[in-house]
């Protein structure tokens, strides 16, 4: 009897260790994928000034559009301040935007045939492939790790170990919407 009691207890504790280094595999993946997706959106971040200074010159009636994207990006007093949750929505936000932005260059020939444009153009479409890239990978191990959280067994030791499920980089309405550009 005491024989089975302690059979029971060390596959207890087996799997009590396996499922925690699991979790802590899982979370930690999320952190590289959430900074791997990072650092594609700070380079995004710090090209918009450039692109939102070439267009300003040529599409000054579109100033709506120019105003919200700086709006966007100078309410925040730096971007390595802000929290991941507040990364992901204040990207969320500038998407929208820079895609009516670049919609404006097929209303502006002029703008469309200017080098510096097109140069901040390729840059800005290579750095959103990356992030959409970069956010399919992250969302997949948030996945893998929200299932670990939330599933059943493992569940209730991440309740105990207050391992919390993460938030998925989901497409904000503006994306899901069509862009309209008025003239």
């Amino acid at each position: 009897m005491n024989y089975i009691f302690g059979i029971f207890i060390v596959i207890i504790i087996l799997y009590i260790g396996i499922t925690y280094n699991k979790l802590v595999k899982l979370n930690n993946e999320t952190k590289e994928a959430f900074g791997t997706m990072d650092v594609y959106l700070k380079k995004r971040w710090d090209l918009i000034p450039n692109i939102v200074e070439v267009v300003k010159g040529y599409a000054k009636h579109e100033k709506e559009t120019l105003q919200e994207i700086v709006s966007i990006r100078n309410n925040v007093s730096t971007y390595d301040t802000l929290s991941d949750e507040e990364k992901i929505k204040t990207n969320e936000q500038i998407t929208g935007q820079i895609t009516k932005l670049m919609a404006l260059a097929e209303a502006y020939p002029n703008l469309k045939a200017n080098n510096q444009f097109l140069n901040l153009q390729q840059s800005l479409s290579k750095i959103e492939d990356e992030i959409a890239q970069s956010r399919k990978y992250y969302n997949a191990v948030v996945r893998n790790y929200n299932n670990k959280v939330e599933m059943f067994p493992s569940n209730i030791l991440a309740k105990i170990l207050s391992f919390k499920p993460k938030s998925m980089f989901q497409a904000s309405d503006s994306e899901r919407n069509n862009v309209e550009v008025k003239i």
